[in-house]
């Protein structure tokens, strides 16, 4: 009877051990399969990933150097959290209600299309200000200037973050929730991560250079290296302030066209990228119309940047 229960004891042992080598099994194929679809989803996003990259870039510039990395913080922090909302939200709206996906895309497309074309206009009937005005924006509380940048930043990441979660649970659609979930939480972080941890190299260029030139000392290369960091970044913000502006408006026209049964059919003919930058146009100036429209029967805030 002892003998029995070792034997017994024995059997129980092995089938845990074989029972727990098998989930552990299952686990190792789950997460084959989340890097296989992850790696399909990120090629996807690929293009709206270098969009939010120049947008965010030329949002989070233009503060003093002991800021920077507090703001773009703040930023990173306020992205996390949009991805912390879109993604199970995005997940619940594709399980019980579809078609509320594709309006709240359309709708981000319709802001991201304003804010390009609001740029654009800023940038081509920009007057001078007057002294008074000049005096009253330099009053301005650094802390407000600050703070409405970095709600501006985090606006633009949630629509384009929507984007991002949208095209990367399209790849999976057809696959299990698990697989479904964690791929698209993969990607969501891998956007947040990557975005945010280059646009801090980049804002950081110039600290970078200047320390390279105050330890140069009689090193040639080295004081070159630094005076081209410094040099480069106005000209990369500049360059950034550009393609974010065109990216906002790509984006939103890309929205339009793959949500928009007949914007999709529209000038069949015609490059992607020349009818999707007309659309954002198109749609930008409307939105901006409607809103120049209001505005004056709007309580009257100032803009704090």
């Amino acid at each position: 009877m002892k003998r029995f229960c070792e034997i017994e004891n024995d059997n129980n042992s092995i089938y845990m051990a074989s029972g727990f080598f098998a989930i552990l099994d299952d686990i190792a194929a789950l997460m084959d399969d989340v890097a296989v679809a992850s790696k399909i989803a990120t090629q996807k996003t690929a293009g709206i990933l270098g969009d939010d990259l120049a947008v965010n870039a030329e949002k989070a510039t233009g503060f003093l150097a002991s800021r920077e990395i507090p703001v773009l913080w703040a930023i990173t922090k306020g992205s996390l959290l949009n991805k912390l909302i879109i993604v199970p939200v995005a997940l619940l709206l594709n399980a019980f209600v579809p078609v509320a996906v594709k309006y709240i895309l359309i709708l981000g497309g319709l802001y991201l299309a304003y804010e390009g074309v609001e740029k654009i206009v800023e940038f081509l009937f920009h007057r001078q200000k007057k002294g008074k005005e000049v005096i009253q924006e330099h009053n301005a509380s650094d802390a407000d200037l600050e703070k409405t940048k970095i709600n501006a930043a985090i606006t633009t990441d949630f629509i384009l973050s929507i984007e991002i979660v949208i095209i990367a649970l399209g790849t999976v659609l057809d696959r299990e929730l698990t697989l479904q979930i964690l791929t698209v939480s993969v990607v969501a972080l891998l956007a947040t991560v990557g975005v945010y941890g280059i646009v801090a190299i980049i804002v950081r260029m110039d600290d970078v250079g200047h320390k390279l030139v105050l330890v140069s000392g009689d090193k040639h290369f080295l004081n070159v290296l630094g005076q081209s960091l410094i040099k480069a970044l106005p000209l990369i913000i500049k360059g950034l302030s550009i393609v974010g502006t065109i990216a906002l408006i790509l984006v939103a026209g890309g929205i339009f066209s793959h949500n928009v049964d007949y914007f999709h059919h529209l000038f069949p003919s015609w490059p992607s990228i020349l009818k999707e930058i007309l659309l954002g146009i198109v749609a930008g100036c409307i939105v901006l119309g409607i809103i120049s429209l209001i505005k004056p029967f709007l309580p009257n805030k100032k803009k704090a940047y």
